[in-house]
């Protein structure tokens, strides 16, 4: 039985594709769901943070981490947080090249802003690892993408 380029199963929408007797995972529900995995994070990230011994606080009065909170600052932080929102829904709908190439450079500019945050403590630093982790393997498995071969 011949192998090559053809759908092996497919289970709810992650199809199996065999290329050269290679099985590997159809790359688009993949991407999506590693830009959940690190839109979680972030989320996760944020909340864990009002645990924070004073931050509450800080909240009240408009100052946090010495920084003032104004309506251009609460923009900027939504900005940030619907790159990932974005790139769950086009690491699916985008054709290939346009897809790999999104997803490269938007996860590098995601790192970027991950890392500019800064950490200010431990579990800071923990949730950043995660998500610079899974942003590369965002880059690495964009990168390695091939689009398939039509018959």
């Amino acid at each position: 039985m011949n192998l090559d380029s053809k759908i092996l199963r497919q289970d709810r929408n992650i199809a199996l594709i065999s290329s050269n007797n290679r099985v590997e995972i159809d790359k688009k529900p993949l991407l999506s769901t590693l830009w959940i995995f690190v839109l979680l994070n972030i989320i996760l990230r944020d909340i864990h943070e009002f645990f924070r011994l004073g931050l509450l606080e800080e909240m009240m009065t408009g100052v946090v981490n010495g920084n003032q909170v104004t309506e251009q600052v609460m923009l900027i932080g939504a900005f940030m947080v619907e790159i990932p929102i974005l790139m769950v829904l086009l690491s699916r709908i985008l054709n290939y090249r346009i897809n790999r190439w999104t997803n490269i450079t938007i996860g590098a500019v995601t790192i970027a802003l991950v890392i500019g945050m800064g950490q200010k403590d431990l579990d800071d630093i923990f949730f950043a690892t995660v998500e610079v982790i899974a942003l590369s393997a965002i880059i690495w498995l964009a990168a390695k993408w091939q689009e398939a071969i039509k018959n």
